[in-house]
């Protein structure tokens, strides 16, 4: 009849590592995935940063759930939530904090980061933020 498949097993189609393997090198077990997410999470809540966790929860769950994926590439990562950032804190100068400067900084923030080339669609998040509760930058950008 043929060749016969071989059967498949359970693995992320993300992770290069073989089918016969435990583990997977570039992402590592998941209960080191489980600790560095409870690690942003508790360096968070001791910044007392309740409203940036949102979108740096999504990134971390893109970077530690789907590695090879182009937004969870560390640039896109760091690119697009500085730019978001930017974006939204220039946003928040013309417009001040308000539901209609947060929409416009969070599609600015898209555009700004397709422009860049450092796509990280829960980066746009981060720019919202930014317009509804002004943040000061001292604290809130090395957060990012």
């Amino acid at each position: 009849m043929g060749v016969p498949l071989p059967r498949r097993r359970n693995r992320s189609p993300a992770c290069p590592a073989p089918p016969a393997s435990t583990r997977c090198p570039p992402c590592g077990p998941p209960p080191s995935r489980a600790a560095r997410c409870l690690l942003l999470v508790g360096a968070l809540v001791v910044v007392r940063q309740r409203r940036v966790r949102p979108p740096l929860a999504a990134s971390a769950a893109l970077v530690h759930g789907a590695p090879a994926l182009p937004i969870s590439q560390p640039r896109n990562l760091v690119g697009g939530q500085l730019l978001s950032a930017v974006t939204g804190y220039a946003v928040l100068a013309v417009t001040g904090r308000g539901p209609w400067g947060a929409a416009l900084a969070g599609g600015l923030a898209l555009g700004a980061m397709l422009l860049a080339r450092v796509p990280h669609s829960p980066a746009a998040a981060t720019a919202v933020i930014v317009v509804l509760q002004a943040p000061p930058a001292v604290r809130f950008l090395p957060l990012l």
